[in-house]
């Protein structure tokens, strides 16, 4: 089998003025684009998780030193149990809680303040690979959350892996919109007008 050749690319010097680019989307990113483009693949990325007993100021820590505002709570031998959010740390979730126990905040761990895996709304990868942008933002809205959670089944381990996820905010910056909530039901519609504006 011949080896391969593999010529050097020519070089230059670097020009005087020459300044860092901001990160940008080598394509344009729409509403009709794959919706895959936008997903975070943890094929790539490593996810974020914290353990379920930690406090809740060390998954913020942890959320601010990852840049993220979603975390997977894993146990031990990485089974993910739920997921905390950066509202569900610093939010009226905790507060309740601290009112109702008549405890401080420092005393509440993340397994108080979590959405269990059994309240969580995942999306099939396959349906994913079918889907457009628009599609996500529509189920994004639909869940009233900032972010879904993308799964696969692993057909020889016989269990699912999480694969990615989305993110409301990072579609936004995709996209080129501020997309700050889904909370209000017009999101989706706004988001449509600052697009057909832009």
């Amino acid at each position: 089998m011949e080896r391969a050749v593999y010529n050097p690319l020519p070089t230059t010097r670097l020009n005087p003025g020459a300044v860092c680019r901001q990160l940008s989307n080598f394509t344009t990113v729409t509403l009709t684009s794959p919706a895959i483009c936008v997903m975070t693949d943890f094929r790539r990325v490593t996810p974020a998780t914290v353990r379920p007993d930690a406090s809740l100021s060390e998954a913020t820590k942890i959320m601010i030193s990852r840049g993220v505002r979603l975390l997977f709570v894993a146990e031990l031998d990485d089974v993910v149990i739920g997921v905390i959010t950066a509202r569900d740390t610093m939010g009226e979730r905790p507060i309740k809680m601290v009112q109702e126990r008549g405890c401080k905040h420092s005393d509440l761990a993340v397994a108080d303040v979590m959405t269990p895996r059994e309240m969580m709304d995942t999306l099939a990868v396959g349906d994913v690979l079918h889907a457009e942008v628009g599609h996500i933002l529509r189920t994004l809205e639909n869940f009233g959350r900032q972010h879904a959670v993308v799964v696969e089944h692993d057909p020889v381990l016989q269990r699912d892996a999480i694969r990615g996820m989305f993110s409301a905010t990072a579609i936004g910056r995709h996209l080129g919109v501020p997309i700050q909530t889904f909370e209000v039901a017009k999101t989706f519609a706004e988001i449509e007008a600052a697009l057909v504006a832009t």
